[in-house]
């Protein structure tokens, strides 16, 4: 990777490199590419896709009710103020 590549790069994300940055980016980038270029080069097309790697197949539990013994009516009586049947809070977002 040139060093007007180098900077390119910089000048796109917003950065400000000093030239020593500049040289072990070069060179750390040229690397970066030189593997990826590598792994492009292994064949694939006779393997599966591996879509996840746990080997679970649902990790969704079921939906239960859980009565707690209350009637809404009664936990609301508690409330410093409700309305419709719901607690009713002072207004957080405008």
């Amino acid at each position: 990777m040139s060093r007007e590549e180098v900077l390119k790069l910089a000048a796109l994300s917003r950065l400000r490199l000093t030239d020593d940055e500049v040289e072990k980016l070069r060179s750390e980038l040229s690397s970066i590419i030189d593997y990826v270029k590598q792994l492009d080069s292994v064949d694939t097309k006779s393997l599966e896709p591996t879509y996840q790697v746990t080997g679970l197949k649902n990790v969704m539990r079921q939906d239960t009710i859980h009565d707690y013994g209350y009637q809404p009516a009664e936990l609301l009586k508690n409330a410093p103020a409700f309305e419709n049947g719901q607690f009713k809070v002072k207004r957080i977002l405008e």
